[in-house]
């Protein structure tokens, strides 16, 4: 086999000096703690035998090579995060610095008009791919700090010994933790986990990057600089595709979470600032406004008689308090506009900023006060909006259901597509009535929808708009399915409220999506929901069943071309289209830099606003602590705004036929080997560990809609997961290199076609610089290992070397058409990053053959069973995306 080991750019810039020595300090405490292993010994010898006697010294082998990863992606994120604050870090490492945008040439007026379009919102959900239990998220961010300390010792300003017995405290008390969740995930757990971002980095990270922004916008002369270009959303507890554990008190619960963390970090700023604004009034005039707001506060102190600020904010306090009170505490059903509301809030920050910068000075207002009035104007009382989702099919049920109660009609769901609509319109236009108000016995889905549906209409009383908006459909495909969501949101008059957003996602039902939008946008109640909602539509785009349906490139291209076409769609309609990017961790789920997809993307395709998922693992590498928080922020931000601003692909139209011929074959190429071949499923369910995966305790919902051991039925994250366990990643590259080189051999110069798509085209660069990533955390080596778990050796040798044969071809291909010596030859940061951590979870795939092996063989052993799961765990920490 043609070696792919990464080789190391010579040229390296970067300092990387201290961080292995870090990691050398961190395998010697683990040597200390360990005694009875040799890591060198494992790693440089290959000798793991010689340890392993029992299930339980396995189970410890096991342990070890899974924590030294996760402390090696520590190293890497001090490191990373010290680069960062630096400003030495290269352009081709980060390129989404807001300083680095070129607004020149472009109208002054018309920039201010597409800066107010400006919205990027990250949104946190609750696919289950964060294998790392809560305590072990609190016991890295302590040695996070720790390590981050070591600078300290070199500048002699702190004692090693002091910082050594720090960190080997932590880590012997990460050794001693299980890393493994006893019991399954629940909803509120995910919940709470989802929180613990905020306080680590969104709360402080937001409001920095948003005043960032405005301060670029006022230094190249725009009067405005209110604009508010970085949101949060979130899928945690109103996401019910699949999920049967999330109801309406797991959609309250997430709101009024959201609502304590807000509330008690807005409480405990202000505590602070009163600290701070020991500002005396006979030294100082204040405005009016100030004077009277302070004169509303019930402190009585002579201490404070001539302390406005203090008073002011000690008035502000005390409303937040009574807030707290009222609805964290009592939960009081009180309407928005009827209690100390987040408007109320800004405005009184707003009073006590006016004054300051009046006669203080702005100095003061820098720091807490701006930020804290910028974290209000972002995060108001909600935090993050929570959106609604569920499956079409059960929309459906509820309006069958619905309509038969109410002796509409008796067989609803048995309706073509045109009398559904006809149907649903007389509803939505002409019928007063709520169908839901019929007096009878509902089924017990309708009636959680139902409840679902009630605490959104409660929740938006209470919370304001910002708290639900907007309600995705699962698998959509037919507009009937957006008309049905539309009724179910009639019976509780939310139609203004809550946006329905229709989620296409395997590729036919992106094919399909244009006819879909198109005859949604012809309804006339439709048109005046869009006028309501200043002519804005959003269409979520899903990459996890696309790719699992159709493969790498399909999917991509068929993503692509869907956004085309819908883009086109909405300027005949007048429609301001922005599109939800479903994007997973991995490439096989739409993943990857998000700086380089959001620039990829098709001409015109982002105007302004974008939505996208983070999730599982990725959302600890990208957000689990300020600095690198804010920096893939930034990206996102920086990214958005150069598409918005300056999408001027100008070569993209001549490419779409050579792009519609490969995407076929490789369409064909990977649906030929995962539906077509004889005995693929029984390959796929022994080669990797699927059966395992699916019986970890990862997240609150099942891994199959139906039946777990069918893959048309199975989820696209277990299903990625389990290929990336067994380093096959499959779904990231496979029917890539039959495609190129069939065009290569049918095309005249097909390869210096190729070869200039490359270097012209921002989407081929990213579907190749994506493919160049996950070939390089594939190794057939060693998924040939998984391979030999499979009984039928005639099976084993036939797909094995169907597979291994394509990944020789995909990554000689690659390298012709890029011009790539070796795999991430332009990636120092991610060959730096692998190295270090590939060996540990090298060994840790060796040893996780051994364990399925013994436990499907019929060992059966607590222990053997436990290290399975824990090295589940590892590998998905070392790869940093594990599904």
């Amino acid at each position: 086999m043609e070696s792919v080991i990464l080789k190391p750019n010579k040229e390296i810039q970067l300092d990387k000096s201290v961080m292995l020595k870090e990691i050398s300090i961190i395998k010697d405490i683990l040597s200390e703690i360990v005694s009875d292993i040799s890591i060198d010994d494992i790693l440089e010898n290959g000798n793991i035998e010689s340890y392993i006697s029992t299930p339980k010294d396995m189970s410890k082998i096991v342990r070890l090579l899974t924590i030294l990863p996760l402390l090696i992606n520590i190293v890497e994120d001090v490191y990373q995060s010290k680069i960062i604050k630096s400003n030495k870090i290269e352009k081709k490492y980060f390129k989404g610095n807001l300083e680095n945008l070129n607004f020149n040439n472009i109208d002054k007026e018309k920039l201010d008009e597409k800066l107010k379009d400006i919205l990027v919102v990250p949104v946190l959900t609750a696919h289950p791919t964060q294998v790392q239990r809560k305590s072990v998220l609190d016991l890295t961010e302590n040695i996070y700090r720790i390590l981050e300390k070591y600078d300290l010792v070199l500048y002699n300003l702190l004692s090693e010994d002091e910082w050594y017995n720090e960190l080997k405290r932590s880590i012997t008390l990460l050794w001693q933790t299980d890393v493994l969740r006893n019991s399954k995930l629940r909803v509120s757990n995910e919940i709470t986990n989802s929180l613990g971002y905020y306080k680590s980095t969104f709360l402080k990270a937001i409001p920095k990057i948003n005043l960032k922004f405005n301060d670029v916008v006022k230094k190249i002369g725009l009067n405005n600089t209110s604009y508010i270009p970085v949101v949060m959303g979130t899928w945690i507890g109103g996401d019910r595709d699949g999920n049967p554990f999330v109801t309406c008190n797991t959609l309250k619960d997430a709101a009024y979470l959201q609502l304590d963390m807000i509330l008690t970090y807005y409480i405990d700023e202000l505590k602070l600032l009163y600290r701070e604004f020991s500002i005396s009034e006979l030294k100082n005039s204040v405005t009016k406004e100030l004077k009277d707001l302070s004169n509303k506060s019930n402190e009585t102190s002579e201490h404070r008689i001539y302390e406005p600020y203090r008073k002011a904010i000690s008035y502000i306090i005390n409303s937040l308090e009574d807030v707290y009170n009222k609805l964290v505490i009592n939960k009081e059903n009180i309407n928005y506009n009827l209690y100390y509301n987040a408007e109320n809030l800004l405005n009184d920050l707003l009073i006590i900023k006016t004054s300051i910068d009046l006669y203080n000075g702005e100095i003061l207002s820098y720091g807490r006060l701006n930020e804290l009035i910028e974290a209000v104007r972002i995060f108001g009382y909600h935090l993050s909006t929570i959106d609604l989702r569920q499956d079409s099919s059960v929309y459906e049920y509820c309006i069958d259901e619905l309509l038969k109660n109410a002796n509409v009609i008796n067989n609803y769901s048995s309706l073509n597509n045109d009398e559904k609509i006809e149907i649903l319109l007389y509803q939505l236009e002409n019928e007063p009535r709520k169908l839901k108000s019929v007096n009878c016995n509902k089924s017990e889905l309708l009636q959680k929808e139902l409840d679902i549906f009630e605490t959104a209409r409660q929740l938006v009383d209470i919370f304001g708009n910002s708290i639900i908006k907007h309600n995705i459909i699962s698998h959509t495909i037919e507009v009937s399915d957006m008309l049905e969501l539309a009724l179910l949101l009639k019976e509780f008059d939310l139609n203004n409220d809550i946006s329905i957003s229709p989620l296409f996602e395997s590729v036919e039902d992106l094919k399909n999506s244009r006819k879909i939008m198109k005859r949604w946008f012809e309804f006339d109640i439709v048109k005046q929901w869009l006028k309501n909602n200043s002519n804005k539509q959003e269409i979520m785009l899903g990459y996890s069943d696309s790719n699992k349906d159709g493969g790498y490139i399909s999917s991509s291209w068929s993503l692509y071309k869907a956004q085309s076409e819908l883009m086109n769609l909405s300027k005949e309609y007048d429609v301001k289209l922005s599109f939800f990017h479903g994007r997973g961790g991995t490439v096989g789920r739409g993943g990857g830099p998000s700086y380089e997809a959001i620039l990829s993307q098709p001409s015109g395709s982002i105007s302004g606003e974008i939505r996208l998922t983070e999730q599982g693992e990725v959302i600890g590498a990208k957000y689990g602590n300020l600095d690198l928080g804010m920096s893939n922020l930034e990206a996102l931000l920086s990214a958005t705004l150069e598409k918005t601003l300056k999408d001027d692909i100008k070569d993209e139209i001549k490419y779409e036929n050579i792009m519609d011929y490969i995407s076929d074959l490789s369409y064909e190429k990977y649906r030929n080997l995962v539906y077509n071949t004889e005995g693929f499923s029984d390959y796929f369910f022994q080669s990797t560990p699927i059966r395992e995966v699916s019986s970890l305790n990862i997240g609150s919902r099942p891994s199959a809609r139906k039946k777990v051991f069918d893959i048309e039925n199975l989820r696209a994250i277990p299903w990625v997961f389990s290929w990336s366990q067994s380093r096959v990643m499959l779904q990231g590259w496979y029917g890539v290199g039959t495609s190129f080189e069939e065009f290569i051999n049918t095309r005249p110069n097909g390869l210096e076609i190729l070869q200039e798509m490359y270097k012209k085209w921002p989407f081929f660069k990213g579907l190749l610089s994506n493919l160049e990533m996950v070939l390089s955390k594939t190794d057939m080596n060693i998924a040939k290992e998984y391979s030999k778990l499979v009984s039928d050796e005639n099976l084993r040798n036939k797909i094995y070397n169907d597979i291994y044969n394509e990944y020789i071809l995909t990554f000689n291909l690659l390298k012709k058409i890029t011009g790539i010596k070796y795999l991430l030859e332009d990636n120092d940061m991610l060959t730096i990053s692998l190295k270090n951590r590939l060996p540990y979870f090298n060994a840790l795939n060796h040893i996780q053959i051994k364990l399925i092996e013994l436990e499907r063989n019929g060992l059966q052993d607590e222990n053997i069973n436990k290290a399975i799961h824990t090295s589940i765990n590892g590998i998905a920490t070392g790869l940093r995306n594990s599904g």
